[in-house]
């Protein structure tokens, strides 16, 4: 081949070598955190981009490229953090996109090796397939029907029939998150309040008044309102357990279907699953146990409005105590641009935090923060200076 075709395949071969291990190391961390069904449908895919990295990695020795060592490349500190934090649906997303992206980017055009373009149009189609399967992921339909075998499509449409009545069964969300927006409308907030009493005092004693009660109003506000959340998730978990415990006692053979469905769907034989079932049944609250985790992921209602409460109202605290922290020590022009610093780099870092939960760029999520506190601060400041004093 000519040198610049040569050169041309090794970038493209290269560059896919590592988009698959950074996929199937991403698919990992992500079936982590899924049910079993859905799991096992990211593993057999982390195990797909295996394949396709071991043919890619016979290309690259047929034309004599050196393959790196697989362990020197790693998901960030940074990804890994997301993936434990950041919502399921927008980690799928994020993939998903990532497939399409890799499509477009490395299989589409010709790397003027024709080997080379064949092997990278085989694994552009199985890319494809993978991104329509991290769709039906995320769109709740992991179990589709090219996933199943005939008979567990024929259980799952039974199953379904089943469900479809039990329109009661609602889910709620953690609040992981609300530590980190906890902090963003304290900051925000209270830096705002800071500014403008600073423009209409000229930074005097009155600011540090002003924004110590600005700062627990602020907290007791995010306290309560998580403790009412959490509290009322707890709430409808409770109420979804009752309602399958009365299903379970008023339609006894469909609750019984249902648990034997599922556990044809995990790949237990249609008899196997009937006895297991059968055997359930005599021992009530063991059928609840088993239908509540397929249903709705169990039987404890994760009441920690206390611990929701607490972490809420101490990281608003917090976030809302920065922008008032000079001004326990000086106050005038010196303690109004240390607000201002301190808040601006509080708002770079809680935008960072923020990308978490966004999946954004730590840096691009924390200079829009940054900027919207400038913005928030600057205009409150100039409506401070026109007030009357």
């Amino acid at each position: 081949m000519p040198a610049e075709t040569t050169e041309e395949a090794r970038a493209r071969l290269l560059k896919a070598w590592r988009g698959e291990i950074i996929a199937g190391k991403s698919y990992e961390l992500i079936a982590e955190r899924l049910p079993e069904r859905e799991a096992t449908i990211l593993r057999k895919m982390a195990a797909a981009e295996a394949n396709h990295r071991g043919r890619l990695e016979d290309r690259m020795r047929e034309l004599g490229i050196a393959v790196p060592d697989p362990a020197n490349i790693k998901v960030g500190a940074w990804a890994r953090l997301q993936a434990r934090i950041a919502p399921v649906d927008r980690l799928l997303a994020a993939r998903e996109a990532a497939e399409d992206e890799e499509v477009d980017d490395l299989y589409k055009r010709s790397t003027g090796d024709a080997a080379t373009d064949q092997l990278l149009r085989q694994i552009r189609r199985e890319e494809r397939s993978h991104s329509m399967a991290v769709s039906e992921i995320r769109d709740n339909k992991a179990d589709n029907q090219s996933t199943l075998s005939p008979t567990q499509r024929a259980a799952k449409e039974r199953l379904d029939k089943l469900v479809g009545r039990e329109k009661w069964h609602q889910t709620g969300g953690g609040w992981v998150s609300g530590v980190i927006y906890g902090a963003n409308d304290g900051l925000a907030s209270v830096f705002g309040l800071v500014a403008g009493v600073s423009g209409a005092t000229g930074g005097s004693s009155i600011v540090e008044t002003a924004g110590v009660a600005g700062a627990i109003a602020a907290a007791l506000s995010m306290a309560t309102g998580a403790f009412l959340a959490e509290r009322s998730q707890a709430e409808i978990i409770s109420a979804n357990v009752e309602r399958e415990r009365q299903e379970i006692a008023e339609h006894p053979e469909e609750e019984k279907e249902e648990l034997s469905l599922f556990y044809q769907l995990k790949g237990v034989d249609e008899a196997t699953a009937d006895e297991m079932a059968e055997q359930l049944s005599k021992q009530p609250d063991a059928m609840l146990r088993a239908l509540a985790t397929e249903e709705f992921g169990g039987l404890d209602s994760g009441d920690d409005a206390k611990g929701a409460a607490i972490a809420a109202g101490i990281s608003t605290g917090l976030g809302a105590l920065l922008p008032v922290i000079p001004f326990f020590f000086v106050t005038g022009s010196v303690a109004i641009i240390l607000a201002a610093v301190i808040s601006l780099l509080g708002h770079f870092v809680v935008g960072a935090a923020k990308s978490l939960i966004t999946l954004r760029t730590w840096w691009a999520a924390g200079l829009e923060m940054t900027l919207a506190g400038f913005l928030v601060g600057g205009a409150t400041f100039l409506i401070g200076l026109s007030l009357p004093t």
